[in-house]
């Protein structure tokens, strides 16, 4: 069992049935009242992200999960297919059980996926990818000291707001936590 004071983010536990992820967690003491935690947790099984708030204390049953390296192969309509990096199996898998995940796979990338009792829950992705600029704004000489962003394509589809200095052509590192920009390469 593990208590709020034990948990962060990327922590594993089962509450109300479900088998939840930490992916934002903050601890809050109010003026009056015991101390309460304010996390956003997303669901391992169907990947919704919903938010809740515990008191000080309350107790969890934490969930032991096995990780196995995973090869992304390629994507055939809404079904993605991974091979074992040991045992040399493939798996497919849904977009729905990837959640936010499917967005930011490319083919050849290692990943590592979550299993519960050989039962596939979801991947763990690096913490950033290289990813190429498709379209965007061109950019106006003298715009790399300010600090405005603008619309960019990614070669993945995604759209995000990238410094004026970016260009089409450029590959970026994009946080996969947040889907913004970190740097240029």
């Amino acid at each position: 069992m593990i208590d709020t004071a034990d948990i962060g983010n990327g922590t594993v536990f089962e509450h109300d049935g479900a088998v939840y992820q930490v992916v934002w967690f903050q601890h809050h003491k109010p003026g009056k009242g015991g101390a309460m935690l304010r996390v956003k947790l997303r669901n391992m099984r169907t990947g919704a992200t919903i938010e809740r708030t515990f008191k000080s204390g309350e107790r969890f049953k934490e969930v032991s999960l096995t990780r196995r390296p995973k090869q992304f192969l390629y994507a055939e309509g809404d079904n993605f297919t991974f091979m074992d990096m040991e045992t040399y199996d493939q798996i497919t898998v849904s977009r729905a059980q990837l959640g936010d995940s499917a967005r930011f796979l490319s083919e050849n990338m290692e990943v590592q996926a979550a299993y519960i009792d050989e039962e596939f829950l979801g991947l763990d992705l690096p913490a950033s990818v290289t990813l190429k600029v498709t379209s965007t704004v061109p950019g106006v000489k003298g715009d790399s000291v300010s600090n405005m962003v603008k619309p960019a394509t990614l070669e993945n589809g995604m759209e995000i707001q990238v410094p004026l200095f970016v260009k089409e052509g450029d590959a970026i590192r994009v946080d996969t936590r947040t889907s913004e920009y970190v740097e240029r390469l």
